[in-house]
């Protein structure tokens, strides 16, 4: 992986340490998403969404969709009260 890493560094002109800052920003961005999308979800009792999230990785796309569409819910319920 590194050999790739330092290729692809290298063909962007960019130093390794820029590289690796971004894919450290890229794995933060997709933990971070992942992890809201799967507390909301097995706080609503989504199993199928909770499992999507927990296979699926697509850069946080399902999990910013997901979190989208339940905060309308969400805050729907909340006016009732």
């Amino acid at each position: 992986m590194a050999d790739y890493l330092t290729l692809v560094a290298s063909q962007l002109g960019i130093p390794m340490w820029t590289m690796l800052l971004i894919l450290l920003l890229f794995v933060v961005w997709e933990a971070v998403w992942t992890i809201i999308a799967m507390w909301r979800a097995a706080k609503n009792n989504h199993l199928v969404w909770f499992i999507i999230f927990l296979v699926v990785n697509l850069f946080a796309i399902p999990e910013i969709i997901y979190i989208i569409l339940t905060r309308k819910k969400n805050s729907e319920k909340k006016r009732r009260r």
